[in-house]
């Protein structure tokens, strides 16, 4: 078995690896084995008699952690198996924290340390008190168009409309414990985010070719429960086009991309973001749309899990729950599979999702494979048929080709590596018969 989030081998014991039992302890816990090479292969320990008295003794000591220390047999070679629990408070190793997180160990500073520290306290950072706030500093037209847009959907009661701010505060739990107004407080009604964090705004930018061609830029500084309206309304007016088409006589004027699948992104990076982080950033390319908010997956989810059943776990659950309440968002775990929904029947690409640079990216992009863009290329009568094939049918096989094409084997795929050296398509699937191209989307 290889390496992975709860599993760490080591060919023998230095006291070094009580940081990996430091960074189990302040994860989710897991087992360190000693006598195991980094494929999972027992070469066994000569000293295990010695290590099972001093490795105990060690991590109480230096990590004030009991932990089961296991002497087992394999293939004539003894290993030992330490059993790390999950810590209630955070632990150190010299003054360091230690955080196991996939197969790797970080040592957390800053930012990360801090949530970590919360974390163990049972406490979030959108629950801390912000010193100094007065109800003046909400804007009350905000939290009445919450008020009427969570009646309209009967996730509050009517009686919740007469309530003044102070009290309504009180009901949605955004009152820290000694009766201050909370970060989320400020975050979701707040006139003013610099109050909570300079950091909580949205940005977005124009770019060219890349990424340090910046056009143009603007930045959102509403309050959150504001914002995706905002930022959909600025997105509309400046920075995407409305291409004109028509069913029949009526008039069709759709976005670039489907509105509905860019309001629940910019919705999830809002609510799921890392507020003591950065800012979130919308960059849009000619060619596809980039949004990126600090703050990872939640360690119970993974990437190939989001299109699949799965339960909701928000970073920030009273944001999370105001914006439920209000109808942006549901509670079932479906957000990522509306937004590939949307994409899909408006007919472009699925988006691509991936964790990066300590964030959350979610890319769009457009279906630059249309009947003009093939007649642009250049290609020959061939190379046409094939990319007209995949724009009808979504993919080409290699036997699909040699038959349209009345060519052999040999040229198809000759024809067909062309085509993938022009970046135009790609191949996919399994090898032989389960082969398959399709178009390209640049990333």
């Amino acid at each position: 078995m290889p390496e992975q989030q709860n599993i760490e081998y080591k060919t023998s014991w230095r006291d070094e690896h009580l940081k990996w039992i430091c960074g189990f302890a302040n994860a989710q816990g897991g087992r360190l084995f000693i006598g195991f090479d980094d494929n999972g292969v027992a070469v066994g320990v000569d000293d295990y008699q010695k290590l099972m008295d001093e490795i105990p003794n060690k991590t109480v000591n230096h990590l004030g952690l009991v932990v089961d220390v296991n002497l087992h047999r394999r293939d004539h070679h003894y290993y030992i198996e330490i059993v790390v629990p999950v810590s209630t408070v955070p632990i150190a190793y010299h003054g360091v924290y230690h955080y196991r997180s996939g197969s790797t160990k970080q040592e957390l500073k800053g930012i990360a340390l801090q949530n970590l520290l919360l974390k163990k306290i049972g406490k979030k950072w959108e629950e801390l008190p912000v010193e100094g706030v007065t109800i003046a500093d909400f804007d009350r037209e905000t939290i009445d168009t919450f008020l009427r847009k969570a009646r309209m959907k009967e996730r509050i009661p009517a009686e919740a409309l007469k309530l003044d701010t102070l009290s309504l505060l009180k009901k949605l739990g955004l009152m820290a414990p000694a009766g201050q107004f909370s970060q989320a407080a400020l975050l979701l009604f707040g006139k003013h985010l610099g109050r909570v964090s300079i950091t909580a705004s949205f940005k977005i930018g124009r770019f060219g070719k890349s990424n340090q061609d910046l056009l143009f830029h603007d930045m959102i500084e509403t309050n959150i429960f504001s914002m995706a309206d905002s930022v959909i309304e600025l997105l509309d007016r400046k920075y995407l086009i409305r291409p004109v088409s028509y069913s029949g006589l009526q008039r069709l004027e759709p976005l670039e991309y489907p509105e509905e699948a860019l309001r629940e992104a910019i919705c999830n990076a809002i609510i799921h973001r890392d507020y003591s982080s950065t800012y979130t950033f919308l960059r849009v390319f000619d060619d596809r749309l980039h949004l990126w908010n600090p703050g990872c997956l939640p360690e119970e989810l993974k990437i190939d899990a989001l299109k699949e059943n799965h339960s909701s776990y928000p970073r920030n659950r009273n944001i999370a729950n105001i914006f439920y309440k209000a109808g942006y968002i549901e509670s079932w775990g479906r957000g990522i599979n509306r937004i590939v929904e949307a994409c899909v029947e408006a007919g472009l690409p699925e988006p691509l999702m991936v964790e990066e640079q300590g964030g959350f990216s979610i890319v769009f992009y457009k279906n630059r494979y249309t009947r003009e863009f093939i007649a642009s290329q250049g290609l020959s009568k061939k190379l046409e048929m094939v990319m007209f094939y995949i724009l009808e049918h979504g993919r080409i096989s290699n036997i699909e080709y040699q038959q349209l094409a009345a060519i052999s084997k040999r040229t198809a795929s000759r024809d067909l590596q062309l085509l993938i050296g022009m970046e135009l398509i790609q191949k996919s699937g399994t090898t032989g018969k389960g082969t398959f191209y399709t178009f390209l989307y640049k990333r």
